[in-house]
């Protein structure tokens, strides 16, 4: 009889282990499957077998996100681009397949994918040396070098998205401002009090600022990039990473702009700063490794600036979609966007320098 390990967090039905495994007969039978408790956009689960511990990703329709990552044609090639860049030493946890050579089971309309476990640890910039910060940077130009090498070109390039205009993030602002006033759901608490300081500070800023919207570019150098690169998606044993996960948002956008999200997720201290020696070390080697220039990092530090000084994503998940999974992120994330707009050219000079 093999068991089901409960956590404290509310998990949906647990899902069909011995179905999905009946389709990879090597894995041997199931003994345990324990919900994992991080991430944010699909479930996963590590089961144990006879022969093995394996994690298993049930791939949600994540409708309510806007995101067509779970369609079954966009997950296979996920799937291929993993295995290949697995077989140019990119470290990452190709999906197996089954028996017909299928790497999504699905299962009542759910789709699933079993991987081989990697045993490992999430690492943020403070747990990372400046050395260490340099070959971070180096690793993710390999995934974009690796990317176009071995992916279908880049479709062309769409109409350039605007910058968000803060006429419509002043709207934005004055809708979330009466949610975190009255919640709705009981008093204000410390996260609403933060709510509100931070929405009327931003507020300020964006008028201060908003003529440096930038401006719609020439076309930056596009191509495929991993979508979603950070410290939940990378795991290290050791001093370096065994296994970048994750490629659900796999997909073609400007490349030094994944660069420089990833850094400000990456090296952001708790009080909003960026570690910045790190972030110029990470810089130096990406640029070195995806052949970017630093007048391509300079337009990209500008235009995630921007974006961030307009983005309310934690707000929107709290407010309107009732979801506080994302809460514990905001204190340190709401205050970047302050120091990032006051130490602007020190910023851009650590990307660029």
């Amino acid at each position: 009889m093999w068991r089901v390990l409960r956590s404290s967090v509310t998990f949906p039905p647990v899902p069909p282990v011995g179905e999905v495994l009946r389709r990879y007969p090597r894995t041997g039978e199931p003994l345990a499957c324990e919900p994992l408790t991080k991430g944010l956009l699909n479930h996963g689960y590590r089961v144990s077998t006879t022969r093995g511990t394996y994690f298993l990703k049930h791939h949600l329709d994540k409708h309510h996100l806007d995101d067509a990552s779970g369609d079954h044609a966009t997950i296979v090639r996920q799937h291929r681009a993993t295995q290949q860049l697995h077989s140019l030493g990119v470290p990452v946890a190709p999906p197996l397949a089954d028996t017909d050579g299928d790497t999504v089971t699905v299962i009542d309309g759910r789709r699933y994918a079993l991987h081989p476990w990697v045993d490992g640890l999430h690492r943020d910039g403070t747990q990372l040396t400046t050395a260490q910060s340099r070959r971070l940077g180096a690793l993710l130009g390999a995934v974009h070098t690796g990317l176009e090498q071995v992916m279908e070109a880049a479709p062309p390039p769409p109409v350039r998205a605007q910058s968000p205009d803060p006429a419509e993030t002043f709207e934005l602002i004055d809708d979330l401002l009466a949610s975190a006033s009255a919640p709705g759901t009981g008093p204000r608490d410390a996260f609403d009090e933060l709510a509100v300081h931070r929405l009327v500070e931003r507020r300020a800023l964006l008028e201060q600022h908003a003529h440096r919207r930038p401006p719609t570019p020439g076309e930056p150098a596009r191509g495929w990039v991993h979508g979603d690169f950070h410290p939940l998606n990378l795991l290290y044993r050791g001093p370096d990473p065994v296994a970048i996960v994750d490629w659900d948002r796999l997909g073609v956008q400007p490349r030094a702009e994944e660069a420089v999200r990833a850094a400000a997720i990456f090296f952001v201290r708790p009080g909003g700063e960026l570690a910045l020696e790190k972030v110029r070390a990470y810089a130096r080697a990406y640029r070195r490794s995806a052949g970017a220039s630093a007048a391509e990092l300079a337009a990209a530090v500008h235009r995630v600036w921007w974006e961030r000084l307009n983005d309310f994503w934690i707000l929107r998940w709290r407010y309107r979609l009732h979801d506080r999974r994302a809460d514990p992120q905001f204190p340190a994330v709401s205050a970047l966007a302050v120091w990032w707009t006051r130490e602007y050219e020190t910023v851009s000079e650590a990307f660029t320098g």
